[in-house]
């Protein structure tokens, strides 16, 4: 058989076509079948040659997602904004970005597998831990941060909204994660890190209201 001389646009069919379905037909309700059917000429084989499961297929297009609209690259070079201010921006443009949160919330039962649930810890310690710290280390600079603590809350962050703000993991009512958000807001306040603001909290609300119930 011939080997694809351009496997990197392969990859990139595959996941144009399967964020596609997954945006239209929902996570749960598209085969790897349906992906393959979309995919004009290449096989089952074919898709697995480059990824092990549905599973491993959505983690790469949230990541895909991420880096195609980074919230983080969007506010790093805004002169007009402190660090705090970029930091509180950076969650309203995430938020904002309502393909990403609603396929945010349709990942939510594939991090039971625990390879994926590693791979997504180590992307977000590699790729968001850095933002995290830019920024506060900014806020800090410019004085609308005062913390001693930049390098353990860039670490701790991504931690929480990775981890333990995932009901797949640690079980939980949407009253419980909204609970969870006011204790990292309190102990972010107590850390001189005031990110969780009014404005935050409703877009909380409003992600929170896309769940679906917990059974």
């Amino acid at each position: 058989m011939a080997r694809n001389k351009y496997p990197e646009v392969t990859v990139e069919r595959i996941l144009d076509v399967s964020q596609r379905l997954f945006l239209e037909k929902g996570y749960d309700n598209t085969t790897i079948q349906d992906i393959v059917d979309e995919l004009g000429g290449l096989t089952k084989g074919a898709v697995y040659h480059h990824f092990k499961s549905k599973e491993e297929i959505m983690d790469a297009v949230t990541d895909q997602m991420f880096f195609e609209n980074n919230p983080f690259e969007a506010v790093r070079k805004r002169s007009d904004l402190n660090g705090l201010q970029k930091l509180r921006e950076t969650i309203r443009l995430n938020q904002a970005d309502t393909a990403r949160t609603d396929m945010t919330v349709q990942a939510i039962p594939i991090t039971k597998n625990p390879r994926v649930l590693v791979g997504m810890i180590d992307s977000n310690r590699r790729v968001l831990t850095p933002y995290f710290l830019e920024l506060i280390e900014e806020g800090n600079k410019d004085g609308s941060l005062h913390t001693e603590y930049a390098k353990e809350i860039a670490e701790l962050l991504p931690l929480l909204t990775s981890l333990w703000l995932l009901p797949a993991v640690f079980p939980a009512t949407k009253e419980d994660m909204k609970r969870k958000f006011s204790f990292i807001k309190d102990m972010l306040d107590s850390m001189g890190v005031p990110l969780v603001d009014d404005t935050i909290m409703t877009l909380v609300d409003e992600f929170l209201s896309k769940m679906p119930d917990q059974k």
